[in-house]
């Protein structure tokens, strides 16, 4: 393995490690790690990674590594960094799924997550001033900003906000230079069917293809993947609800994207070779995914028209991590406990700049200190 493959490496596995807090929290620490500290890339082109990633189906935040690795060492670093940062959370969560199907329960770690749930919102916030400074060029993104962080606030469907706003950026935009001959480049868009069967025996081959199909066609949080997961499993009667919410709760507590699910959900199907199989088939599609778009990102950047498409998501993207934040906000500082961690956190990212990996851990500390022990 050459020295960027090791890069990469190692850079996405401790990420993997540390990761908790969901996408928005994932792309904040990617951000420092790729672009303020190993300047592997520009903050605008990150920004247009971030925008293109939105608009494709899949976990955000694991297709952002692959991006990132593979503009850092090619299509090998595409793929070294996605497994590096999914492994860690897949193997945690294989563990704790054999010993949920073992001893039929979880271990207590509701302290800790507690502790790093606060945390996490000022890492996010530190990647939301980086990132909306760069985004913010014109009165008018700030505009379609502003507009896109209402609509997310009231509900709207992060993926359609999305679209709408590059749309109307781009047509805005153009009409306003009146340069016809910018359209020069054509903006590729893939759908993969959905795959269909009548399963009458859970093996191996039949939890791939299911997460295979869910990896395909998921858009949207956490929270789209539970409502697909409730309809492919518990309705067919492959999982009882409450074993459902138990490997969400997985999800949950452990480090890297919320699809390690997957991994819990397989083990309890089919054990070892289930695990195997729900966690390549949810996975795979994103990996396919970043390796078709990335080649097209320079050449979105080239086109005038499609530069102000872009420059209308990007802003888009992060006017939506701001509306994450508030709600997180608004869910996490419950009492004085969640409040004083939160403002620790703040002070540690924004005083004394302390790495994100370690805002993790001493969010997690606290949380283990006020709510563990007291």
């Amino acid at each position: 393995m050459n020295t960027k493959l090791k890069e990469v490496a190692i850079v996405f596995f401790r990420l993997g490690c540390f990761a908790f807090g969901g996408p928005a929290a994932h792309i904040a620490m990617m951000e420092e790690e790729v672009v303020t500290k190993r300047k592997w890339m520009t903050r605008s082109y990150f920004l247009d990674l971030i925008g293109t990633t939105n608009l494709i189906p899949g976990p955000n935040s694991t297709e952002m590594t692959m991006h990132c690795g593979y503009e850092r060492a090619g299509k090998k670093g595409l793929f070294v960094a996605g497994l590096a940062f999914i492994f860690p959370a897949i193997i945690i969560t294989a563990i704790l799924a054999y010993f949920y199907v073992k001893y039929g329960d979880l271990p207590k770690v509701k302290p800790f997550v507690i502790g790093i749930k606060p945390a996490v919102l000022a890492i996010i916030a530190s990647a939301v001033i980086k990132l909306g400074k760069k985004a913010v060029k014109t009165i008018e993104l700030t505009v379609i900003g502003v507009l896109v962080l209402v609509a997310s606030l009231l509900g709207v469907n992060e993926v359609f906000a999305l679209l709408i706003a590059g749309v109307v950026g781009m047509l805005y935009f153009y009409l306003k230079e009146r340069n016809v001959n910018s359209l020069n480049t054509i903006m590729p868009f893939f759908l993969m069917s959905g795959i269909s069967a009548s399963i009458l025996k859970i093996t191996a081959i039949n939890v791939f293809w299911t997460f295979l199909k869910v990896g395909a066609i998921l858009y949207g949080s956490g929270y789209v993947l539970f409502a697909y997961l409730d309809a492919e499993l518990v309705t067919k009667g492959w999982l009882t609800r409450v074993e459902l919410l138990d490997a969400i709760a997985v999800g949950q507590f452990t480090p890297g994207p919320v699809l390690s699910t997957s991994t819990f959900i397989g083990y309890q199907l089919s054990g070892l070779s289930g695990a195997l199989a729900a966690t390549t088939g949810i996975f795979l599609p994103s990996f396919l995914f970043v390796l078709i778009l990335n080649p097209y990102i320079s050449r979105m950047q080239q086109s005038k028209v499609l530069r102000y498409f872009l420059d209308a998501v990007n802003v888009a993207a992060v006017a939506i991590m701001l509306a994450v934040l508030i709600i997180m906000t608004k869910e996490t500082l419950v009492d004085w406990k969640t409040i004083v961690i939160a403002l620790t956190a703040l002070f540690l990212v924004f005083k004394i700049k302390v790495s994100t990996i370690w805002v993790i851990v001493i969010g997690a500390a606290l949380g283990y200190i006020l709510f563990g022990l007291f």
